[in-house]
């Protein structure tokens, strides 16, 4: 018996591992492929309005600024609703996740659409808190105008590819935003320069572009939904149908990554705020390396979401031992990762912004910020997933807000403020300080990940259906 059980063990830690990288990267270079194409559809305006005009590139960056913030709280809202799905997903509990999902929905559309009704009552106001430019504001303005339209569209699709790479199903979305992508590249080239028998329309030409690829986007993943899922087979009266007790479980679980999604978000504008004061070069420079990175910042944001699904599963599970081998692994994944992006991000540095028609002022500042940016990717590529993808997957969904509101707020902006406004700096000393909470908060991820503090089921044992208990529908 005892040699049977010594053989047995070799080969059920083999098919763990098998499990482990099997899942982990199919989900990594799934969602990464989809991210990368999230993220085209925004770089394919800036580098066709680039080559079209500077102060349209520029606009545009400004308003991508407040589609960003939108997806960093919408995010907010997705990863709590990833966190408890993938838990429920690991018990295999088809009918909470869809009363999850019913709570994170309605929050996530709330919020864009109080955005998009904000933004649509006052572009140029809004803009306006970004920049000093008059002209570079007015050509934002006149982009995220017709832009805003999108924002409920947006949050809508966010949320179900987020449900679906809950319950392991992320091949829809990748297929979802390359469709996007295509009618977006495709409308640019027609509707910026008036070719394929349109009219040049330039910056509105672009606005539209993005639209109709958003709303194409949302009519396949919806299509895929009700007539091709099988795993949750949801419906109508699923997304609409409010339980109290999983809409208070989400709020509990949720609010925490949605405040850090927005503070995330509003940082990040705030940061645009302050470059956007330094000058046309700065903001030039700007608009060049933040698609740039965002492209090269897929890959630490898919190692986020991947960990979270398979770390929220296994926390389902209730797997302890399995989840600390997990965490280990995923650490030096997270590691080789960065590398990787920062390697990535200084070979492509040269070729993209050779790709601008901008000043040579603004060239040598944005290949000086992709130096910086080439350094804290790093940073970047272990804090992010090792916090968000497994601290808040494992359940602890508050530590990542109270840590976002230290670093960023109480150290990042107001040195940077000081740097820019009362010192003077150089704009890149100003650039580097913007961007060091992500070398910083490494050592925070570290001896908070390595503590295994936060595992927490956050489940309900079984649904109140099978207990007798009465659902509490929300009117």
């Amino acid at each position: 018996m005892e040699e049977k059980r010594a053989a047995g063990l070799p080969a059920k830690k083999k098919n763990i591992d098998v499990y482990f990288y099997k899942t982990y990267f199919t989900l990594f270079f799934t969602v990464a492929l989809q991210n990368l194409i999230v993220f085209s559809v925004n770089l394919a305006d800036s580098m066709m309005l680039g080559a079209y005009a500077e102060t349209a590139m520029s606009g545009v960056s400004l308003a991508n600024q407040i589609q960003f913030f939108l997806q960093c709280t919408v995010n907010g809202a997705a990863s709590g609703l990833v966190v408890l799905a993938s838990q429920y997903w690991g018990k295999k509990d088809i009918a909470s996740i869809k009363k999850v999902f019913a709570a994170a929905f309605a929050v996530g559309v709330l919020i864009a659409a109080v955005l998009e009704a904000a933004v649509l009552a006052s572009p140029a106001g809004i803009l306006g808190l970004l920049s000093n430019e008059t002209h570079i504001v007015a050509a934002g303005a006149e982009y995220i105008r017709i832009l805003a339209h999108s924002y409920v569209i947006f949050a809508v699709t966010y949320m179900l590819i987020f449900l679906l790479r809950a319950v392991e199903s992320v091949r829809v979305g990748f297929y979802s935003s390359l469709l996007a992508l295509a009618v977006n590249v495709v409308l640019n080239y027609a509707l910026i320069f008036g070719r394929l028998g349109f009219k040049e329309m330039g910056v509105k030409g672009a606005a539209w572009a993005t639209l109709i690829s958003r709303a194409a986007e949302l009519l396949f993943v919806v299509l895929y939904v009700l007539l091709a899922d099988r795993k949750l087979r949801l419906r109508p009266r699923d997304v609409f149908g409010l339980d109290r007790l999983y809409f208070r479980d989400f709020l509990k679980a949720g609010l925490p990554l949605v405040g850090s999604g927005s503070s995330w978000g509003i940082a990040m504008t705030v940061q645009t705020a302050i470059i956007g004061r330094l000058g046309a070069a700065a903001i030039g420079a700007n608009a060049v390396t933040a698609p740039v990175f965002q492209v090269v910042a897929v890959f630490y944001l898919s190692s986020s979401t991947a960990s979270s699904v398979l770390i929220g599963k296994t926390v389902g599970e209730g797997d302890v031992p399995r989840i600390k081998r997990y965490v280990k692994r995923l650490q030096v994944i997270f590691l080789f990762t960065g590398l990787f992006s920062s390697a990535l991000m200084f070979l492509l540095r040269d070729p993209i912004v050779d790709f601008y028609n901008v000043t040579p002022e603004t060239r040598t500042l944005a290949l000086t910020f992709l130096n910086i940016l080439t350094g804290t990717v790093i940073g970047s590529a272990y804090e992010a997933p090792a916090l968000v993808g497994i601290v808040s997957g494992g359940g602890d969904t508050a530590f990542v807000f109270r840590n976002d509101l230290i670093f960023m707020w109480g150290l990042v902006l107001p040195v940077s403020a000081l740097s820019a406004f009362v010192f003077r700096w150089p704009v890149p000393v100003t650039f580097f300080i913007l961007k060091a909470d992500q070398i910083a908060k490494c050592f925070v991820a570290v001896v908070k990940v390595n503590r295994y503090r936060w595992i927490r089921d956050l489940t309900r044992e079984t649904p109140p259906a099978q207990t007798g208990e009465q659902a509490e529908p929300i009117q």
